[in-house]
């Protein structure tokens, strides 16, 4: 029992677990406290995620604390959207970055951890993240910064790239062409087709090409190119099976004729094509005319009697320059380059230079070509060599704004070569493909050039002597640096309305351009979140210098607008366009419907009965017209014999009437009462045509209906005149006057000033001849 009650405790402390807190230093902790109740109160607390220590320095250094955000443990699944794979476009990889974490100090009693564990429930102002989708910019505030905008995969993806470049012409007076190798989708079959024709069409000026090169002798297309060796094409390679085959110059015949219609097409001359026209050439001959093109140019084969053609292959080639601006890089070899649509660091690209190949590997991947993920673009076969070597331009630029757009350039690059050199005969990654992701698995060929570095990499001083050793120092300044702010300028402007332009946000991106052998630059592709891992010598002083001077455009720039930015320089800033002022979504148009208006009918004036205006409707008159305008004289007669005529009674008007308004939907028509009368038209109403019947108090009132009420028409205007009556003789030999009040669909209007001259005029006349004289 003594046994067990010592084995107690022991198991009970075996459970136990205790924390070994390190012990805070009092003075560090209030000086923490300090520093982080100042970055609250500026709101100075960022959040970086990946390994960029250079960013974290040059916060920690402007007074700015980081609250460390939460590493996934567990691995996303990538959806196979265009937006999501644009965000691993960045050409940053973890296998060159994630060794820059391990440089850095946990150690607890840290003022930088102890500060961070301050602030871990503050609200981050500065995301600094390596993937577009780690930072939802929709639930941002309007005071909180990231480097990446949403929707940017319209233009760091190879499928958006090749997609918006197409519109350019919407946006500036350029074509594409000029600073941007031939690019299709292969998933989409119109771009599918599109291809096609251009193999074949390039697989034509090819071969032209080969014959006035091989045959030309000292002709102006020596002088002006430089002529490859058969050698760098394998051509002095025949196989034994075809050392006594001949191709015939049928084959020629068929790449002018090919190279002719394209012209025409340009011309507009094939407007008169119809479907049913029988086309160049037929999909057998077409076979045909490939496999001769591949035994010519892969397989060293002669065409016989080719010489002939010198002339005419020369003359079609000048004609074809004008029209097609990728002839001097295309070559003789017809290389196109397949790249997955949203891969970085080279992954999956591929060198092929068969048509059927390139088919069969688009259509083997159904899923991937549904989704329009693959692209082929025209290899430029012939760039820029640096000592027979390929290499490519990697270009750093900050966008800050997309609306206005604003384009920072920054005035320096570094170049990256191949480890082996340069040739069309072999496809291999290791000669062609030029990023350092690629290259570091392979070891330096031993035909390389020693002159050229171990790290295959250049800053742009060193090419720039470079350069100048060969007599061309100007041509940098002059053609390769405008060359590639007018490419990210024009690709920038197609994708402007695919980006969403978040005001706190901004984005750092990285180009990549090859160079023609006029030094022309060539864009590539375009990379959000470029690596900025210290790879080489070249790398290690040009990468933190790029993040500094970035802090310094997005960070000290908003205090001081005269601050100094590094090597960024803005090379662009749209003109500011002025919003409209907001009307609301909702765009309402009222009105009613326009009527054909209806020929205008007037009536003569009838008399009513001359007892005054009484309730008992009894007592009421009718007035019925006397005289038809239509002609209908019969009818004029009996209501002539039906009603006595009026006494020759002096009738007045009174001069002023109000009448108050009384609004109706439909005011073209307006129906009087019963005991109304129409004013006649002035034309019309003469004294000498006028007739007046007296209507007797006992005679029963006439039947209304629609048809002879009277009514009112435009364009005169009309008048509701209630009760005329004659001046009845009283006693004292005065006559008496009652004047009527009411109430039409008309707008308040006096007589005097409405009626027309000549009614007023032909009313006075009528008083004067009918009426008494007053007293």
């Amino acid at each position: 029992m003594h046994q067990h009650m010592q084995v107690q405790p022991l198991e009970g402390r075996a459970r136990c677990s205790y924390i070994n807190l390190p012990i805070i230093n009092g003075d560090r902790l209030k000086t923490a406290k300090a520093l982080v109740d100042k970055a609250i109160k500026e709101k100075k607390v960022f959040s970086v995620l990946g390994p960029y220590p250079v960013i974290r320095a040059g916060l920690r250094a402007r007074g700015w604390v980081e609250r460390r955000l939460p590493r996934p443990s567990v691995p996303q699944p990538r959806r196979h959207d265009l937006e999501t794979e644009a965000t691993d476009e960045g050409d940053s990889s973890d296998d060159d970055d994630l060794g820059e974490e391990g440089q850095r100090d946990d150690e607890a009693d840290d003022l930088y951890d102890l500060m961070t564990r301050l602030v871990r429930n503050e609200t981050p102002y500065f995301y600094w993240t390596t993937r577009r989708d780690s930072v939802d910019c929709q639930s941002l505030r309007k005071d909180q910064m990231t480097n990446h905008y949403a929707k940017a995969g319209s233009f760091t993806t190879k499928v958006g790239l090749c997609m918006n470049l197409k519109n350019l012409q919407w946006f500036d007076a350029a074509d594409p062409d000029t600073f941007f190798p031939r690019c299709y989708r292969l998933g989409a079959e119109d771009d599918k087709h599109a291809f096609i024709e251009d193999f074949k069409r390039t697989a034509c000026t090819s071969l032209l090409l080969y014959v006035l090169e091989k045959y030309g002798g000292d002709s102006e297309w020596e002088r002006t190119r430089e002529v490859y060796d058969v050698k760098s094409h394998g051509l002095s390679k025949t196989r034994k099976q075809y050392a006594n085959q001949r191709v015939g110059t049928s084959i020629i015949d068929n790449a002018l004729h090919v190279c002719q219609e394209y012209l025409n097409s340009l011309e507009h001359c094939d407007i008169d094509t119809t479907l049913e026209t029988i086309p160049t050439l037929s999909e057998q001959q077409w076979k045909v005319f490939l496999r001769d093109y591949y035994l010519v140019i892969h397989e060293g084969l002669t065409i016989e009697g080719c010489e002939a053609y010198v002339e005419r292959c020369k003359c079609m080639l000048e004609q074809m320059s004008h029209v097609c601006p990728q002839m001097e890089t295309d070559g003789l070899c017809n290389i196109w380059i397949i790249k997955p649509g949203a891969k970085s660091r080279g992954r999956g690209i591929m060198c092929m230079n068969r048509l059927d190949e390139i088919l069969s590997l688009v259509d083997a991947d159904h899923g991937i070509m549904r989704d329009s993920k693959w692209v082929v673009q025209k290899y430029l076969e012939r760039p820029l060599l640096v000592h027979d070597t390929k290499f490519d331009v990697r270009q750093w630029f900050l966008v800050t704004d997309w609306n206005p757009l604003t384009v920072w350039f920054y005035r320096e690059c570094y170049l990256r070569f191949s480890t082996q050199p340069y040739s069309t005969h072999t496809l291999d990654s290791s000669v062609h493909l030029c990023n350092n992701s690629i290259q570091k698995h392979f070891q330096l060929s031993p035909d390389r050039n020693p002159s050229l570095p171990a790290e295959c990499m250049w800053s742009c001083s060193q090419f720039r002597s470079w350069l100048a050793a060969s007599g061309q120092d100007d041509l940098w300044e002059g053609v390769v640096v405008p060359g590639m702010q007018k490419a990210v300028i024009q690709t920038l402007l197609t994708a402007q309305d695919s980006v969403e332009p978040r005001k706190a946000s901004f984005e750092l991106y990285g180009a990549d351009f090859m160079l023609g052998r006029d030094l022309r630059p060539w864009l590539l592709e375009i990379n959000a979140s470029p690596t900025m891992a210290p790879s080489t010598g070249v790398t290690a002083r040009l990468c933190p210098a790029v993040q500094e001077d970035t802090l310094r455009v997005v960070l000290d720039r908003r205090c001081d607008r005269n601050t100094h930015t590094g090597g960024f320089q803005l090379i662009y800033k749209q003109a500011a366009v002025e919003v409209p002022q907001y009307v609301g979504v909702n765009l309402l148009v009222e009105g009613t419907s326009i009527r054909r208006p209806r020929a205008p009918v007037y009536k003569p004036l009838i008399q009513s009965h001359p007892d005054p205006l009484s309730k008992s409707s009894s007592h009421k008159s009718s007035l019925i017209s006397s005289h038809c305008i239509s002609g209908k004289e019969n009818q004029s007669e009996e209501v002539k014999k039906a009603w006595p005529t009026l006494s020759s009674r002096k009738v007045t008007l009174e001069k002023s009437l109000i009448f108050q308004p009384k609004l109706r939907k439909r005011p073209h028509r307006l129906v009087l009462p019963s005991t109304c009368c129409v004013l006649p038209n002035p034309v019309e109403l003469h004294p000498q045509k006028l007739s007046h019947t007296h209507t007797q108090s006992d005679h029963p009132p006439a039947h209304r209906t629609r048809s002879n009420l009277p009514s009112l028409y435009r364009p005169t205007p009309s008048l509701d005149v209630i009760n005329l009556q004659p001046r009845q003789t009283l006693p004292s030999g005065s006559y008496k006057h009652e004047t009527h009040t009411v109430n039409i669909s008309y707008p308040v209007l006096r007589m005097q000033k409405y009626l027309s001259l000549n009614y007023r005029l032909s009313m006075d006349t009528f008083t004067e001849r009918e009426g008494p004289k007053s007293s």
